[in-house]
């Protein structure tokens, strides 16, 4: 039998030792059918269900045609560490080539990880392979970020909502196929008799429907949501994210939400992470990320959020990053946000900052006593997304 064992959310070889991570509680199943029976088991809400640990994830750079040597490597994930509970949504923002998505598809074993572990209930899926990964799968479904470019120009929409029962049988039997497709595109607010039409007879926003009912089709808990409405205009966005509110309550969904618009991760977020250049730079609830930012990085994301009101936009202060952004092949040491940074100091380039309260904050009840990688981390008012 699978039996349960602890393991500390720190390692001694930890790449980030974060401190604000659970323990997690190892499941030790030896057998695919005990893999099996630990992953179908319920999670209470508000408990982990997915439990990230170090995760890395470094691209080899090779020089030579017939010889290949590697010369290097792109750390395009190096040391994340968080927590996903049971019933809630993740959010996660950064600059585009920070490592967002290259976690979702680590989360999805869609790629290798160079070193780390994804405990999902407790069954580290990094390990996993043949039917106990199938299983893993089946549980933990992805939304992708264009709907032109990943709905099969050559399938009907029944087809392509319906392929996942085709991997997995026993979730709908071959006669029940049609029912449940059209079940699901009613659920998404789309019309079941759309069955047989193709991809390019619908808009964005419907497409974007179609691909949400493709990862409901099996039931998952976990849904991954790689920047889902970046591709669609204002108003089909509001449309898509209350759509996946109501999905959430309806069918007990955990979101990891990524995404480049502060002002929707807030809107559907419970919890926020702000990445940079690989690493987690800072995490808390919404309100402590938006209203108490204590990063330098999350307080020039937040005042770089464009406002509406005239008034405020003209009374905040804009804080201007300098330099570019460091190459992910040869980051910079210590703290990777020093080369940009107005706070920067000599131990800012000896030291790298871990993921944790800071000091002038422990102990302390207020929003700002949350976990962000820097040393001198300090609240600073910013009109950022609302």
């Amino acid at each position: 039998m699978a039996e349960t064992g602890k393991k500390s959310g720190k390692t001694d070889e930890a790449v980030d030792a974060t401190p604000n991570v659970s323990e997690v509680q190892v499941a030790d199943a030896s057998t695919t059918a005990e893999v099996e029976a630990v992953l179908d088991a319920p999670v209470e809400r508000g408990e982990p269900i997915l439990q990230v640990r170090n995760l890395v994830k470094h691209f080899p750079l090779t020089q030579g045609i017939l010889f290949k040597k590697q010369i290097g490597a792109v750390k395009a994930v190096d040391g994340v560490s968080f927590d996903l509970y049971q019933g809630e949504t993740l959010g996660i923002v950064g600059e585009s080539g920070c490592g967002k998505s290259t976690v979702a598809k680590l989360l999805m074993t869609l790629e290798k990880a160079t070193a780390g572990e994804v405990f999902y209930k407790g069954q580290d899926i990094t390990k996993l392979s043949g039917r106990a990964l199938k299983a893993v799968r089946r549980n933990i479904q992805m939304v992708f970020q264009d709907p032109y470019t990943s709905l099969n120009p050559r399938m009907t929409v029944g087809d392509i909502i319906g392929e996942p029962f085709d991997i997995h049988p026993e979730v709908a039997p071959k006669g029940d196929r049609r029912k449940r497709v059209q079940e699901l595109l009613d659920v998404v607010g789309l019309n079941p008799e759309y069955v047989n039409r193709y991809p390019h007879q619908f808009s964005g926003g419907q497409r974007q429907r179609i691909g949400i009912a493709r990862g409901l089709a099996l039931n998952p808990e976990i849904i991954i949501c790689d920047e889902p409405v970046s591709a669609l205009d204002v108003s089909v966005q509001a449309q898509v994210v209350n759509l996946m509110e109501r999905l959430q309550d309806e069918f007990n969904l955990s979101y990891i939400f990524i995404a480049h618009d502060l002002s929707i991760v807030r809107h559907i977020s419970d919890r926020v992470g702000v990445m940079y250049l690989g690493k987690m730079a800072e995490i808390g609830t919404d309100s402590e990320i938006y209203d108490h930012p204590t990063h330098p990085y999350t307080q020039a994301l937040l005042s770089a959020v464009p406002v509406p009101d005239p008034e405020a936009r003209e009374g905040r202060e804009r804080i201007i990053l300098t330099g570019d952004v460091p190459s992910p092949a040869n980051p910079p040491s210590g703290c990777r946000f020093r080369t940009r940074c107005w706070k920067a100091e000599d131990k800012c380039a000896e030291e790298v900052p871990l993921l944790a309260v800071p000091e002038v904050f422990a102990g302390k009840k207020t929003p700002a006593a949350h976990e962000s990688a820097c040393h001198f981390a300090e609240e600073k008012q910013v009109v950022g997304a609302a």
